[in-house]
């Protein structure tokens, strides 16, 4: 089953931000996302614990580690909410609060 992907204008603004070899890896990975969906095993999407119903895809290229935040928004269509480069271990709390509102602003 093929799955389609919709990105919001911010994350599309933060993926044009980034070298060219990043945003190939992610295209690449987002292309997984609309192979497999729900079923795409990590390292590539992990549930985020703390959220209701986010998460998110996982891109590294060499030190960088690049997050962007999903969720399933109806049939088969997911939407990519927003994205940073990790720094740290742990998550953005901002970050995943941030990829909440924008699901409640499509569920509304």
């Amino acid at each position: 089953m093929n799955f389609q992907v919709e990105l919001t204008s911010e994350v599309s603004d933060f993926i044009l931000s980034l070298p060219v070899k990043f945003q190939a890896k992610i295209q690449r990975t987002i292309n997984l996302l609309c192979e497999f969906g729900y079923s795409l095993p990590e390292p590539h999407s992990k549930k985020i614990k703390s959220a209701h119903k986010i998460y998110e895809l996982r891109i590294k290229l060499g030190s960088d580690i690049c997050r962007l935040f999903y969720f399933h928004w109806k049939g088969t269509i997911y939407v990519i909410t927003s994205g940073y480069i990790k720094k740290t271990d742990k998550l953005d709390k901002r970050e995943i609060e941030k990829a909440e509102k924008i699901k409640l602003l499509f569920e509304d």
